[in-house]
């Protein structure tokens, strides 16, 4: 017999949540592996049919899961709107503009490019690997990128590929890596930073 629930908890770095059931009764347990089809993650508020089976802990397990319907409409997450794009593209065609006039060296605008294609590959691998319940990129790698340079990189994959946009503890500590990667570039281009950093490329050239 099959039932017809919404999955009202998901943790997606651990492939696993709940389901509501539609005619009520306690939560039931929901693994990612237990989807009929893999092709993409649950996300809070779909509606789903399963069988009922219970876990090694006892626990009542859905079993043969499978989508139905459209996603409920959820409020949207932080870094989903398109702004985010328009942000990571402004901001390098400022680094660009203050390489233009000097204030710069286009090593410093090359760096962002390059982290920012590295960040956007590493999303796009781990956002694979979570469809495939395989090994993940450990957050701090992630972070690490954008802390980097590769956070505009980063911001447009979390809104293309819908991957880490919703995880309110990793946008906090992703949003602090663009907050510090910012204020190293703030220092920069002040007259000190500026020279210090066209001093350090005289000396290496």
């Amino acid at each position: 017999m099959r039932h017809q629930g919404r999955v009202t908890t998901w943790k997606d770095d651990k492939g696993f949540g709940f389901i509501t059931p539609n005619d009520g009764g306690g939560q039931v347990f929901l693994h990612i592996n237990s989807f009929s089809c893999r092709l993409r993650r649950p996300e809070v508020g779909e509606l789903v049919t399963y069988e009922l089976g219970v876990d090694s802990k006892g626990r009542l397990q859905a079993k043969a899961v499978a989508f139905i319907g459209k996603r409920a409409a959820m409020p949207k997450a932080p870094g989903r709107s398109n702004l985010s794009i328009l942000f990571s593209v402004c901001f390098l065609v400022f680094v660009a503009g203050a390489v233009v006039a000097g204030r710069i060296p286009s090593a410093v605008l090359g760096l962002y490019i390059i982290a920012s294609i590295v960040a956007f590959l590493a999303y796009a691998i781990d956002k694979s690997a979570a469809l495939r319940n395989q090994w993940r990129t450990q957050e701090s790698t992630l972070h690490l990128f954008a802390l980097l340079g590769g956070w505009p990189g980063a911001l447009v994959a979390q809104r293309l590929l819908r991957h880490k946009s919703s995880k309110a503890s990793f946008q906090a500590a992703f949003w602090g890596t663009v907050v510090l990667n910012c204020g190293v570039l703030g220092w920069l281009l002040s007259p000190l930073g500026t020279g210090i950093l066209n001093e350090l490329f005289a000396i290496g050239m």
